[in-house]
């Protein structure tokens, strides 16, 4: 059987340092049949340069270079010139386990569930510590995930990008697309649209993902509890809605309101 593309998007901006890493990382997946767009965000080092070198010696590897515009705007330009059956998100100073692709589309495809969301290591120095909350079992209904969102509604786990595996699909039916105007839990925002749209939800208990811990990063330079209070209220609404429409409101009222005051772990 053949294997479906899977389009791996990786926003860079000055990640020169560790970019050859993350790269060789999608390079060396023990699944070959890959779409790796590198979408170079105006980078101000050598980023450009070590993406194109890639490029040259990858007939799979495509550069699109465009002027700075943030983290949305670069994920999202990358999903219109995306191709795969599949789409899989990594962060420049980030790296995937050799079989990260293979085990996220096994999931998917044994399954055939709208996402896979997957365990991950976080990166601290020397130090790596695995997280993740949903063990691998049978497939969960669209009312399931939401109800286990409840009880860790500010985790990495569910709210990042980088350890899913999503169907372009129903990305693409439904224009599902990362808000430009934030800078912080975009990517929250990102997987409440897609959940209003998927039915099947799979979990991979192997951790595929290594995540970094960076502190220059948005997260940990710029917000602050103002801050974060003022984008999850302007979130709240979207994550009001999901459970409105899947009919869980009324009965987890306390539990919706208080994604208002949780706070991210392992961040």
């Amino acid at each position: 059987m053949s294997e479906p593309l899977v389009s791996v998007i990786v926003p860079i901006y000055n990640a020169a340092s560790d970019l050859a890493g993350c790269i060789q990382s999608i390079r060396k997946q023990r699944y070959e049949n890959l779409e790796i767009l590198l979408v170079n965000d105006g980078s101000e080092d050598v980023s450009l340069p070590i993406c194109d070198m890639y490029a040259r010696i990858d007939p799979r590897i495509t550069v699109l270079n465009r002027p700075n515009s943030g983290v949305s705007a670069t994920r999202n330009y990358a999903m219109e010139h995306a191709h795969g059956q599949y789409l899989q998100f990594v962060d420049s100073d980030d790296w995937l386990d050799r079989n990260a692709t293979r085990l996220l589309v096994e999931r998917a495809e044994e399954t055939g569930c709208d996402m896979v969301i997957a365990r991950y290591c976080r990166v601290d120095g020397p130090h790596q510590t695995i997280h993740g909350f949903l063990s691998e079992g049978p497939c969960l209904t669209q009312r399931e995930l939401a109800r286990h969102l409840l009880d860790e509604p500010a985790s990495f786990y569910y709210g990042v990008m980088w350890n899913k595996l999503y169907k372009r699909a129903i990305i693409e039916t439904h224009h599902i697309r990362c808000n430009e105007e934030l800078t912080w839990s975009e990517d929250f925002l990102f997987n409440l649209e897609y959940i209003r749209y998927a039915n099947r939800f799979c979990a991979l208990e192997t951790p595929v993902y290594y995540y970094r811990k960076n502190n220059k990063s948005i997260t940990a330079t710029k917000v602050n509890l103002l801050n974060a209070v003022k984008v999850k209220t302007s979130l709240f609404p979207y994550y009001k809605q999901l459970y409105t429409e899947i009919g869980l409101y009324e009965q987890f009222k306390p539990q919706i309101y208080r994604y208002l005051f949780s706070v991210a772990e392992h961040g």
